[in-house]
């Protein structure tokens, strides 16, 4: 009986697993086909390639499964590669620390951060009671013509990965809210799922990883 119940247990964490990392992939594929602006919205626009601002600077509380199993602070800072409507792609560097008495974890991981901003406005139906308005009143109350929602996905690269000396992958999905608060200057709050190959202890494994962001964009 209790051998049916450890399968089950480890039946369910590799179900959860892999929904986790679909559910990631699947918002990569969701940005792609749903956030290309409309035909009004991309007369309007122009593609910027590179506009560098907004800069982004976060602190991130990180849970992780593995590598090793705790909670640790990670710092993180991005610039915008690419804009158009509210498609914007960034690049973000993060670095990632650990020390205690028995080992000592240092990361570097490099990423490209694709984001569909004001995701929510896709809603904008039936004309009188819009559905986007209705959850953007629940969510932000009176901030809510000022904030702005996001969907995003993650992939990059990290080292060590495969081994202490070669870098691994990381892919993953975040969803957040920027809140303005000055003229260039905004707050942002998001969370993230990762995952990321990783070298620990001459070991290699990929590792799920939510962070908990709070930072600034100016």
């Amino acid at each position: 009986m209790r051998r049916l119940s450890n399968k089950s247990e480890e039946w369910l964490r590799t179900y959860i697993r892999r929904f986790l990392s679909h559910a990631a992939l699947a918002i990569g594929s969701i940005i792609l086909a749903m956030t290309l602006p409309s035909h009004a919205v991309a007369a309007e626009s122009i593609p910027e390639l590179f506009p560098l601002r907004p800069f982004n600077f976060d602190v991130s509380f990180n849970q992780r499964t593995f590598a090793p199993q705790t909670r640790v602070i990670a710092a993180q800072a991005g610039l915008t590669a690419f804009r158009y409507g509210n498609l914007e792609v960034r690049t973000v560097y993060q670095y990632y620390s650990q020390h205690t008495p028995t080992f000592t974890t240092d990361q570097n991981s490099l990423y490209l951060n694709p984001r569909w901003n004001n995701f929510i406005d896709i809603l904008d139906f039936p004309k009188d009671y819009p559905i986007n308005r209705m959850i953007r009143h629940v969510l932000f109350g009176p901030l809510e013509d000022r904030a702005v929602p996001y969907l995003g996905a993650l992939v990059g690269g990290t080292i060590p990965g495969r081994d202490a000396d070669s870098p691994g992958y990381l892919y993953g999905g975040q969803v957040g809210v920027r809140f303005p608060v000055a003229r260039g200057f905004s707050v942002d709050m998001g969370l993230q799922y990762i995952r990321l190959e990783i070298d620990f202890k001459n070991k290699s494994d990929l590792s799920e990883q939510w962070l908990f962001t709070t930072g600034v964009r100016f």
